[in-house]
């Protein structure tokens, strides 16, 4: 059998199957049930409701009422459609995220592999402190520099859960000082980070995206290029960061205002 026929009769059956049930519920249970309420609202009997829809069920299965059995048997088909139809595309979107998923692995062992540069950045963790083995909610600040960094830039990639020299750390020391322990804790403890930090209109530029990658959670952050000027408080001042070829630097108070009156032109 070819390909094409093997596709038609798949089809056939992904549609035909639940047609076919629905028909048979629609007569077998929605026919009955419909009579039992309509006998049940004229006379609120239980036994005389039950009995009537029995024998309309039993009229109907023997010919004497076909225009209701034919109603019945439709709208069941027509829900079996239905539901087949909405089953088929949860499918097919179901694996079209796995397909995109699968694509962005390759994509991410790719960056990995072809190390740092002025558009990919690799820091181990969020906020543990590897060397010291404790929580360092300080680490929070260098992720948002570079953040701004690509942010006040031309955009870029930060993964956490890399070393420097490409190897995978993973997030779980990272999940276990935060409230939520999982992916959505770290994403919003991330998110929280950069509303707060850096502003709260700027966090549509951040997009993190997580992976499992040789056994490991790691959190992928595509950046894109700001609207306006990224500045992070330190202490009393407000410091611009911008990403110049592998690494993210500090602006002094010339090269920024040279640096934003090119960048945002208006």
């Amino acid at each position: 059998m070819n390909p094409k026929e093997t596709f038609k009769d798949s089809t056939a059956l992904l549609f035909g199957i639940p047609v076919v049930i629905g028909a048979v519920v629609g007569v077998m249970f929605l026919l009955p049930v419909n009579e039992f309420v309509f006998s049940y609202e004229d006379k609120p009997v239980l036994g005389e409701a039950l009995t009537y829809a029995g024998d309309q069920l039993w009229h109907s299965l023997m010919g004497r009422y076909p225009v209701k059995l034919i109603f019945f048997a439709a709208v069941g088909a027509l829900l079996g459609l239905l539901s087949a139809v909405f089953y088929s595309s949860l499918y097919r979107s179901t694996l079209r995220i796995k397909q995109l998923s699968d694509e962005l692995e390759k994509d991410l062992r790719a960056l990995i592999s072809h190390g740092e540069s002025a558009e990919v950045e690799f820091k181990s963790t969020f906020r543990w402190d590897v060397k010291e083995s404790r929580p360092n909610k300080s680490l929070e600040e260098v992720i948002m520099k570079t953040l701004a960094g690509f942010m006040n830039g031309e955009g870029g990639t930060l993964i956490i859960g890399v070393s420097d020299d490409g190897e995978i750390t993973g997030l779980e020391h990272d999940y276990k000082v935060l409230k939520k322990k999982d992916r959505d804790g770290f994403e919003q403890a991330l998110m929280a980070a950069v509303a707060s930090k850096l502003g709260t209109d700027v966090c549509q530029y951040v997009h993190p995206v997580f992976h499992n990658t040789a056994g490991k959670d790691v959190c992928r952050i595509i950046i894109r290029p700001s609207h306006r000027p990224v500045y992070i408080k330190e202490g009393s001042d407000m410091r611009f960061y911008l990403r110049t070829g592998v690494s993210t630097r500090g602006l002094n108070i010339q090269e920024a205002v040279e640096f934003i009156s090119t960048r945002w032109r208006t």
